[in-house]
């Protein structure tokens, strides 16, 4: 009698499991696409367990085959394939899966404001997983409520408008770092995409931790690999539950670098803290490590913030204020190497402003010209692709009836490249179309132009890595005139950011 109701109890568990399987992966998903569907919002049909998945990784690598024409700029085909496609087949909004999670494409700017400026905080930042967590950790870049608004004021001081003139000197001693370097190159080939990540490295080293890029080289190469395996991973489905009992190489590998990681990172705190500590300095500094620390050891417990916190967000600032800089910088000098009139005109501003003398605060701000090549720049090659949200609870979004836990996708790309917006010369390189400044560009529609996202939890370092940019380049202009080596291949791709594949050859020409 036992042993059959044993039997049952484990046949009614067996049961239980197999149909909450079924649900989830089928008859939940297929009842979601036909809820959202019946709104209009169609899309590629639902696959067991895979969504689209296996779609979207042969679209990217199919548009990555062969490198593009040099003039051509409209990135969305190429990079994000799959919604350049679908957006043609199914409107401004559509449905894809990404496994059994539905996601909502929106393109269409008056929804995107909805979603990018919400306050009641029903548009929720996703939380990383697998590689991307280890890399992102519970920063300021998904953290939520309390912790977010405590993180982001440290993050406004640490890069407020008096502390990023506190930086300049930092940025022009890195600068002139690699311009010595140049030296050797000159009338030669130079591959600046590298350049451009060794001086961003060292700039957000000198700035934001106090310490140069020798130091700090061994945490970006950490991160760098944990790029690799993100980038790896992206869009592969692991099966329910499998995770848990399965560890992949690369699940192996990862843990190795974020526990490396982490341990480099308190050695840096370590050492902060060890000069208080032993009376070489009366506080713990005024760049943003220092601004963590005193946090940290804040005598009032609620205002803490713990060692991992600190952890979490040098991670962040690290990876933020390298690879957005890094690649603005590259595609900016790729350009101003096509476009030589804009590069003349650019270099001749500098010298109005700045003559060769070293570039300051007060005259980076009065750099219009070279202000609208960047944000041509940053609009053409912007270094956000898309930025993804999870609906908190159900909500309205236009005329569209959104179930919690749907996810919206916002392609930056999409709204770039929008002839609706920006005319039918958007896949174009035209700076005057910031001459009369952001708030005029694209018809005054602030959601045509994302790269650093927008509302709340815009990047609160867009107007540092924006001013980095244009130090960089005014010290260029000054010495060098640029030219593209006939060696140079087209080809951006995605790591992380929009980066090109085969770097950026230019030929360094003395003035």
């Amino acid at each position: 009698m036992m042993i059959s109701l044993f039997s049952l109890f484990c046949l009614s568990l067996t049961l239980a499991v197999f149909s909450r399987l079924v649900y989830k992966l089928w008859l939940g998903p297929i009842h979601m696409q036909q809820k959202l569907q019946s709104q209009g919002l169609k899309g590629p049909s639902y696959k067991l367990l895979h969504g689209n998945t296996k779609e979207i990784i042969s679209m990217r690598k199919e548009a990555i085959k062969a490198p593009c024409d040099l003039g051509q700029h409209d990135m969305f085909p190429r990079i994000l394939p799959h919604l350049n496609t679908w957006m043609k087949l199914y409107g401004k909004n559509f449905l894809i899966w990404i496994g059994n999670q539905p996601q909502i494409v929106v393109t269409e700017p008056e929804l995107v404001r909805e979603i990018l400026t919400d306050k009641e905080g029903v548009y929720r930042k996703i939380k990383p997983i697998s590689h991307a967590k280890k890399l992102l950790g519970d920063g300021l870049v998904v953290a939520e409520g309390e912790k977010w608004s405590k993180l982001r004021k440290l993050a406004n001081h640490a890069f407020h408008g008096e502390s990023l003139k506190d930086m300049v000197s930092a940025m022009v001693e890195s600068v002139d770092t690699m311009l010595e370097r140049w030296r050797y190159h000159e009338g030669k080939e130079i591959e600046v995409s590298k350049e451009f990540k060794l001086l961003t490295s060292d700039v957000i080293s000198r700035t934001a931790f106090g310490s140069s890029y020798v130091e700090g080289k061994n945490i970006f190469d950490m991160m760098m690999k944990l790029g690799v395996l993100i980038a790896k991973n992206t869009f592969k489905i692991r099966l329910f539950g499998l995770k848990k009992i399965w560890r992949s190489k690369d699940d192996i590998e990862s843990d190795k670098i974020e526990q490396s990681l982490h341990d480099s990172i308190l050695s840096l705190v370590k050492k902060r803290e060890d000069k208080v500590k032993a009376g070489e300095s009366d506080n713990f500094g005024n760049d943003f490590l220092g601004s963590l620390l005193k946090v940290h050891h804040d005598i009032d417990p609620k205002s803490r913030i713990s060692v991992d916190d600190i952890v979490d967000e040098c991670k962040v600032f690290y990876i933020a204020g390298h690879e957005t800089t890094s690649t603005l910088l590259s595609w900016t000098v790729f350009l101003l190497s096509i476009f030589t009139e804009w590069q003349e005109k650019a270099r001749d501003e500098v010298v109005q402003v700045f003559g060769q003398e070293k570039p300051t605060a007060e005259g980076i701000a009065r750099l219009k010209i070279l202000t609208m090549i960047v944000y041509e720049a940053l609009r053409l090659y912007s270094p956000v692709l898309s930025i993804t949200r999870r609906v908190h609870r159900n909500i309205k979004l236009g005329k569209y009836e959104i179930p919690a836990n749907v996810q919206v996708n916002v392609p930056t790309l999409a709204l770039h490249r929008n002839p609706e917006i920006w005319g039918k010369d958007a896949h174009m390189f035209k700076p005057e179309r910031f001459a009369e400044g952001l708030a005029n560009a694209a018809n005054r529609n602030s959601m045509a132009f994302l790269p650093f996202a927008a509302g709340p939890r815009s990047c609160v370092g867009n107007n540092f890595a924006v001013n980095e940019a244009k130090m960089t380049l005014s010290m260029i202009l000054q010495r060098y005139r640029l030219a593209l080596s006939p060696n140079y291949i087209h080809a951006p791709y995605q790591f992380l950011t929009v980066q090109p594949q085969h770097g950026v050859q230019i030929i360094l020409h003395l003035l």
